[in-house]
């Protein structure tokens, strides 16, 4: 089957859309499934804006409120993961995945489904190490920080993708693997986005915990978006052992949804041809999600998930065949999801706008009916209960910065050592939260695996390019170290022994010791862009 990768949506669904029904009548082409890595701004009215952490300034309504109120459709199914640019009161509703329009699904936090025999995973948001360790506590209306934290990954999450035996297909995550950029052309990326030297030298621009779910699940494809560049890679892991066949990761990051971006990729994915047209759920992610109920946390408390070090009566929560078996019985082996998107908040109306409406922290009945489904806890409504009984808090200290986005922060201890205290370099790709500033233009990027096996990638606004079934890189052009590999969890978890009252200074630009005075506040400055400019994330 073909599928539609796109990468940052920003809200542009009928632009998407259009494209897509251009590519196909252009082609003669057939597209089954779009598949959207963040960033995708399931905007309903003007309150949702409100949960955006972006300036006000560029916080536009744009068109997904058309497909939630069912003036529009979407023409193909479309599955999405969050980013860091989100409604996230929206997607807060559906912490385990569900419908946020007819034909259009969000994985949730973290979340596993199928479609025609295809199994598809995805992690929603991005790395922050002060965050990791988390629980999902926050809710709206969110302040200052928690805007931001709402869509951080955490552990619980990554915890879970990790109890995964059975093959992925595809996997998705908003920002990159890190370490990914070694396995793909490197020098290109770093010509074509230099500001990007200094992480990529130390080895600290993406996700580590990306990075370790790309080791541990080994998925045929991976696709991110994040960065607004177009840049591919392919990983060839490792066997843990002589029983397990070598695998192999062709990685694709997408550019941000222009007219003139190579935005979108078409993939051609082998299916079962004797599967239905339905999204499904996947068993054993749901055996998965049932075992791992008990680690449900909704305060701002740090704590590790359970390992194997002797502190844990339990540390596999992986689905047995019992457990799966168990699943396709509660659901009579019908595993088709059901259709039940209902709306939940009022939708824009142009002719009445409503700028002061205020965001308000709902319970979605698609997520209270999967629970009472399937024996889970319902994250909101547990969320409401704490309120309630006063224990949990959306707050933090108002005095609080914001760090930098993606790369970590030496906030807390943290599973990974991640503290970029030396970067001295902003990237101008992306917006200031804290400061509207800096609207510098920047060229269009796309980076192949390598020049002497460039697949083709160019794909303008009118034309359609297929993913080569091969992405060989070639170790001389390609890279720079044929010895650089991506990080392994083992080698990723350098746990500095830090008391959790210990608060390490903010980080300041030009040097690790900040004496050349400059504030680094986020990587990129230009996220989003007026539409007579051209500013990637």
């Amino acid at each position: 089957m073909k599928v539609a990768v796109a990468g940052c949506c920003h809200g542009a669904l009928e632009k998407m859309y259009e494209t897509l029904e251009l590519l196909q009548r252009r082609h003669n082409v057939r597209l089954d499934l779009l598949l959207c890595c963040g960033d995708f701004q399931a905007v309903r009215n003007e309150a949702d804006l409100r949960c955006m952490a972006v300036p006000a300034k560029y916080r536009h309504m744009e068109s997904f409120y058309r497909y939630y109120s069912g003036e529009k459709k979407a023409p193909v199914l479309t599955v999405f993961i969050g980013g860091n640019h989100e409604a996230s009161n929206h997607l807060q509703e559906l912490p385990y995945g569900g419908w946020v329009a007819p034909n259009i699904y969000y994985l949730g936090y973290a979340g596993v489904v199928r479609f025609r025999g295809v199994r598809i995973g995805g992690i929603s948001g991005i790395f922050k190490s002060h965050d990791y360790r988390k629980g999902h506590f926050e809710y709206p209306p969110y302040n200052q920080q928690t805007i931001r934290s709402a869509y951080h990954v955490r552990n619980i999450e990554v915890f879970k993708l990790k109890q995964l035996k059975r093959p992925i297909d595809i996997f998705m995550s908003h920002d990159w693997p890190r370490s990914i950029y070694h396995y793909g052309n490197k020098k290109q990326l770093l010509k074509m986005k230099s500001f990007f030297r200094q992480e990529v030298e130390s080895n600290t621009l993406g996700s580590p915990a990306a990075s370790e779910l790309l080791y541990h699940l080994k998925p045929t494809y991976w696709f991110s978006a994040h960065l607004h560049v177009k840049f591919a890679a392919f990983m060839q892991h490792q066997a843990n052992s002589k029983e397990e066949l070598p695998k192999a990761t062709k990685f694709l990051a997408l550019d941000k949804c222009l007219p003139h971006r190579d935005f979108l990729q078409i993939v051609d994915i082998e299916h079962d041809p004797t599967a239905g047209d339905s999204l499904e759920y996947d068993a054993e992610w749901i055996a998965v999600l049932k075992a791992t109920n008990s680690l449900v946390n909704v305060t701002q408390s740090s704590w590790n998930m359970p390992e194997k070090n002797g502190l844990h009566a339990r540390w596999d929560y992986s689905a047995t065949d019992d457990a799966i078996k168990e699943v396709l019985e509660e659901l009579n082996h019908n595993l088709q999801i059901p259709c039940n998107f209902s709306l939940t908040a009022p939708c824009y109306d142009p002719s009445k706008p409503q700028k002061h409406m205020q965001p308000v922290h709902t319970i979605n009945p698609q997520t209270t009916e999967f629970c009472a489904q399937f024996g889970l806890t319902d994250i909101n409504a547990r969320i409401q209960q704490a309120k309630e009984e006063g224990s949990v808090r959306g707050d933090y200290e108002e005095d609080e910065e914001e760090e930098m986005d993606s790369t970590g922060s030496a906030e807390e201890p943290s599973d990974y050592n991640t503290d970029n205290s030396g970067l001295s370099v902003i990237n101008p790709d992306e917006i200031l939260l804290d400061d509207e500033g800096g609207d510098e233009d920047l060229s269009t990027c796309s980076v192949d695996p390598s020049p002497d096996h460039p697949p083709d990638f160019s794909a303008s606004f009118s034309d359609i390019r297929i993913m080569p079934d091969s992405m060989v890189v070639s170790s001389d052009d390609a890279m720079d170290s044929t010895n650089e590999e991506l990080e392994r969890p083992g080698e990723s978890k350098q746990v500095e022994e830090k008391s959790l009252n210990e608060r390490p200074l903010k980080r300041m630009g030009g040097n690790e010791n900040g004496s050349s005075g400059i504030k680094i506040k986020r990587r990129n400055q230009a996220i989003y862009a007026a539409e007579d400019e051209d500013k990637p994330e």
